[in-house]
């Protein structure tokens, strides 16, 4: 097969027309490696926390602390870097992002001092949100009509990470979480030399953005304003269920009657099947729209959530919702794209939200569940994921005038 044929299969655009292109063959798969990497970072920090309490002397909310800091500059690098592609171009955003990635994991293997570390995984965070945002948000504009199904598999390499990551913390031993981190940032270095096989700007109407006629469109339905303050509804919420499930399901499962190692192994299950899932839809969404499919995916969600509340059946059903949920957020993208003006501003939000939302699910969900108990966590989940449901099907309504429908 030649590369021209291979880069064709990739990037769904004809090999003869290179200037309408963003992604070469090699930047997809570049992409797609820089996206494992950032899901190993995230799920590295908590497997390594007992070391970390040991070194540096911390309680389990002071060692907590890692992640939070790579979150918060996680939306930083969102918002910040958002600011900057409209400037620099594409390739030296990423580019930075990439070494802001390994100089922070770098800085937090060898920090003297928990402050230095701190410091450090802020740092990774910006790179982090750089990469988050930058990949797709051109992974949205830049495969026409087979964008959403180039989102599901960007992203479900993302779930690859979040899974290799943990088991790579374990294989080496927690105290030795200094070398796992050195050896991340050796490996993100090489992917600065695919940064030529992405298209140094990207067109404002590329990948089906909003055109002013579009614009002019949806002004006559609902406020642009108030379809983006949907969209982040339903990326916060489906955020929330996200890690509300991650979070609470051992916790749940132990409590209606399953052994610790069962519970462990169910919620492994789970984060499989969201990986999996972003997998199975990207052929779907070569025939289906992206408000279909997440449609079915809050529908499907909110069901299994349903069911997870009969203690029977709580592993499988809980397997259902990490499958319904995959498609949610790489999906959702394009079809803001489509539906919203000035969508590149609103990518970066809904992104930077839904952060928010993954931070912010713990602490709320966790007041909810003081006040009704563990065993109230699946109908908990299933209230935000109707709320979903919801917001989806008034989003269907509400942008059908902007998409010429």
């Amino acid at each position: 097969m030649s590369d021209d044929t291979l880069e064709q299969r990739l990037a769904g655009v004809p090999a003869e027309a290179p200037g309408t292109r963003i992604f070469t063959g090699p930047a997809v798969v570049a992409s797609c490696i820089g996206f494992v990497l950032i899901g190993a970072l995230q799920a590295f920090y908590g497997p390594a926390i007992p070391a970390l309490r040991e070194k540096f002397d911390l309680s389990p909310s002071g060692a907590g602390l890692a992640l939070s800091a790579h979150f918060v500059g996680g939306v930083v690098g969102v918002l910040l870097f958002d600011q900057l592609y409209g400037r620099v171009g594409n390739r030296p955003v990423i580019g930075a992002s990439y070494l802001l990635m390994a100089g922070g994991a770098a800085g937090f293997a060898l920090a003297p001092s928990w402050p230095a570390a701190l410091l450090a995984a802020l740092l990774a965070g910006f790179g982090f949100g750089g990469i988050d945002y930058g990949l797709n948000q051109l992974f949205a504009v830049g495969f026409g009509e087979r964008s959403t199904a180039m989102l599901n598999i960007l992203n479900a390499h993302f779930g690859v990470g979040a899974i290799l990551g943990p088991a790579l913390i374990a294989a080496v031993g927690a105290a030795h979480y200094g070398a796992v981190f050195l050896v991340f940032a050796l490996v993100t270095l090489p992917l600065m030399l695919c940064l030529g096989g992405i298209r140094r700007t990207t067109a404002r109407t590329a990948g089906g953005e909003t055109s002013p006629g579009g614009a002019r469109r949806q002004a006559r339905g609902r406020s642009l304003g108030t379809v983006l303050a949907v969209f982040v509804t339903l990326y916060v919420l489906h955020v929330a269920i996200e890690a509300g499930v991650g979070g609470w399901e051992p916790t749940h499962l132990e409590t209606v009657g399953y052994s610790a190692g069962a519970a462990a192994t169910a919620t492994s299950v789970y984060w499989l099947m969201m990986t999996v899932g972003r997998f199975l839809v990207a052929p779907i969404a070569l025939r289906f729209s992206a408000q279909s499919i997440i449609a079915v995916s809050c529908a499907g969600m909110t069901g299994c959530l349903l069911l997870a509340g009969v203690p029977g059946l709580a592993p499988y059903a809980y397997a259902g919702v990490g499958l319904f949920i995959a498609p949610i957020f790489p999906t959702g993208l394009p079809w803001l794209s489509r539906a919203a003006p000035r969508a590149r501003r609103a990518g970066a939000l809904v992104i930077a939200a839904s952060m928010v939302g993954g931070v912010a699910a713990g602490p709320v969900l966790g007041r909810a569940i003081e006040l009704f108990g563990v065993r109230a966590v699946p109908l908990l989940l299933c209230v935000l994921s109707a709320a979903c449901l919801a917001a989806t099907v008034w989003l269907i309504g509400a942008t059908r005038p902007a998409e010429g429908r």
